[in-house]
C-alpha cells in the first residue's frame, strides 16, 4: 500500500470514530442507551484500526485489534492502561448489551462510556497527527 493510500485509510478510521462519537451522542440524546454503548465502542474500536493502521497492521476479529493495541500502543507507554481498560470493558459492555436479551444500560453509565470514547479518540487523533501531517512517505521510525 502506498504511503498515500495508507494516510487516507487512517484517516478514513478517524473519521468513522468521530462518526460514532456523534451518532453516540444524538443516540444519547434520544435515551436509546444500549445504542450508545454500541457507538461508544465502535468509536474505540476504529481509532484502534487507525493506530495499527499506521503501522502496517491488521486483523479480522475484534479481540485481535484490542490485543495488537495492547502490545503496540499499551505495553511500550504510548497509551496509558486506562486506555486499555476502556476498550476491554466497551467490548464487554457491547457484547452483553447487543446480544443479552432484557439487558438495560443506565443513562449514567451510557454517557460515562461515551466520554472515555470521546477522550480514547482524542488520544489516537493526538498519536497519528504527525504521520498524517508528514509532506512525503512515513518510514517506519516515523510511524506511531
Amino acid at each position: 500500500m502506498s504511503a498515500e493510500n495508507l494516510k487516507a485509510l487512517v484517516r478514513f478510521r478517524l473519521e468513522q470514530a468521530e462518526e460514532a462519537l456523534k451518532a453516540g451522542e444524538v443516540l444519547l440524546s434520544a435515551g436509546f442507551t444500549r445504542e450508545v454503548v454500541n457507538r461508544a465502542y465502535y468509536a474505540m474500536f476504529y481509532a484502534v484500526l487507525a493506530l495499527l493502521a499506521a503501522r502496517k497492521k491488521e486483523t479480522s476479529k475484534h479481540r485481535g485489534a484490542i490485543s495488537l493495541f495492547d502490545m503496540e500502543f499499551v505495553k511500550p507507554g504510548m497509551f496509558d492502561k486506562d486506555f486499555s481498560e476502556w476498550i476491554h470493558a466497551a467490548f464487554n459492555l457491547r457484547l452483553r448489551s447487543d446480544y443479552s436479551p432484557l439487558f438495560k444500560v443506565s443513562v449514567d453509565d451510557a454517557k460515562a462510556l461515551l466520554a472515555k470514547a470521546d477522550r480514547f479518540v482524542a488520544g489516537a487523533q493526538s498519536c497519528l497527527a504527525d504521520f498524517l501531517s508528514a509532506a512525503n512517505a512515513a518510514s517506519e521510525s516515523e510511524m506511531p
